[in-house]
Formats: structure tokens, sequence, C-alpha cells
């Protein structure tokens, strides 16, 4: 289960159509910084920076900001829980704002 996506983003295909947009709108070149990676039980957080460059806007997060072609950065905590190998949920929180304000995109024009 995906908590941080609808129903579109669930299970394997949904992660692949998932990073099919975040490569259409940050380029396929995309760069993942991972700043902290830790692990307790069932559960593991992942604290990272996607680095990329804005060429789309497909994710309805971006809805209607014009590419701009600048360096941007989107910073991330993932939680997974995994149960014999396999991820079997997860969630997230995303600074959203952030990556508006480096296309422009925030704050929303009234």
């Amino acid at each position: 289960v995906n908590h941080a996506a609808g129903p579109a983003g669930q299970g394997r295909e949904g992660w692949k159509q998932i990073v099919g947009v975040i490569e259409d709108d940050l380029g396929d070149d995309f760069t993942v910084e991972n700043h902290h990676l830790i692990a307790e039980g069932e559960f593991v957080a992942h604290h990272m920076t996607l680095h990329g460059t804005h060429r789309g806007s497909t994710m309805p997060l971006l809805a209607g900001a014009q590419p701009t072609g600048a360096a941007v950065s989107w910073t991330y905590m993932h939680v997974w829980r995994v149960v014999e190998g396999r991820i079997v949920e997860h969630w997230a929180c995303r600074d959203d704002v952030g990556l508006l304000r480096q296309v422009g995109a925030w704050p929303p024009s009234t």
C-alpha cells in the first residue's frame, strides 16, 4: 500500500509510473542524494534529495508550471515497512513548496 499515492500509484506498476513521471519532469538523468537511511524492525526511514532539471510539468504538483530548464532539488522523507524482503507499505513527506518555489509556482497567483 502506497499511502503517498492515489489508486494509480499502487503496486509495482504504480511505482514505475511514478518514477516515469519524475523522469519526464526532472529529466531521466536525475540523481538521488542520500542523507540518512535508518532501519528498525520492519521499518526503514530514508531521507533523500532528488536533483534534476525542470524539463516538464506532467505531475499534478507542477500542473500549469511552465518548464524552466532550471536545476532543482526536491527533498523527501520516506518510511517503508518491509515484510519477508518485500515493501508492503510506504509513507512519504516531501518538500513540495520548496520545489514549487524553485520553478516559480509559489506563492500561487490569485
